[in-house]
Order: structure tokens, then C-alpha cells, then sequence
């Protein structure tokens, strides 16, 4: 072989390779990006806790019975988030102990955006992607 022919193979195996791992690169990166999207309705069926219906006082010195519906990330956070259902109703209690009739009120999504937070700062096997509150009861 020429030496001209000999550069432009090793050029066009160069750039083959190089396509190659450019592919399996975004191939691989695509998937990643997959897995951090929404959840369908089913995994967070799958992946959810339902807190038990807690009754409390308010600052002001109202009741409320309060439910929520915590979803996980996976099988692993869905089982340890029901194993901390104590600390769950330690940070809601400490959390209506604060509120007002009027806060209580106009503050829900507060309230669930401050239990994703905490709860999200004591897991260790997954996090908690959303908290809903699914009854609640002021008296």
C-alpha cells in the first residue's frame, strides 16, 4: 500500500472510532437524563406513604386533623420514610404548633414544601420528591 492510502485509512478508522464513542456517549447520557424526570402516576403509587390523620393544636389554640401523601424516589426511600413515620409526626406537630387559624389556611403548600425539606434533610436511602396533603379538618 501507498503511504497516501495507508494515512487515509487509519483517518477514516480515526473518525469511525471517534463517532463510535461520541454515540455511545450520548446514548448512555440520554439515558441518565430519562430516569430524572417526572415520575409516571404508577411509580408514585408504588413509591408513596400515606402519613397517619395527626389531630394538633394551633398557636391560636384551634385543632387540626391534617393527612399527607409523601412520595418517594424509590422502593428504598418508600421503605425507610414509613420507617420514619415518628419523626414525620415530630415535624408536623412542631410545624402546626407555629401556625395560625389564618396561617393554617392560606400556608398548606408552605407547610408541605417545609415537610419535604426536613424530611429530605434525615433520609439516607432516597429523598422525597413531593409531599400532598390529602385531609385536613380545622376546628
Amino acid at each position: 500500500m501507498s503511504k497516501v492510502t495507508k494515512i487515509l485509512l487509519v483517518t477514516m478508522v480515526s473518525v469511525l472510532l471517534i463517532g463510535i464513542i461520541v454515540f455511545i456517549v450520548l446514548y448512555l447520557t440520554d439515558n441518565k437524563t430519562d430516569k430524572g424526570s417526572a415520575q409516571s402516576i404508577d411509580e408514585m403509587v408504588e413509591y408513596s406513604y400515606q402519613t397517619p390523620e395527626i389531630t394538633t393544636d394551633l398557636a391560636d389554640g384551634s385543632f387540626v386533623r391534617i393527612q399527607f401523601q409523601v412520595i418517594t424516589d424509590g422502593k428504598a426511600a418508600n421503605k425507610e420514610i414509613a420507617k420514619r413515620e415518628f419523626q414525620i409526626k415530630n415535624i408536623i406537630i412542631k410545624e402546626m404548633a407555629t401556625m395560625s387559624k389564618k396561617k393554617f389556611k392560606t400556608g398548606l403548600g408552605e407547610m408541605e414544601a417545609s415537610l419535604k425539606t426536613r424530611l429530605n434533610e434525615v433520609m439516607k436511602d432516597g429523598k422525597v420528591t413531593n409531599v400532598y396533603t390529602i385531609s385536613k379538618i380545622l376546628q
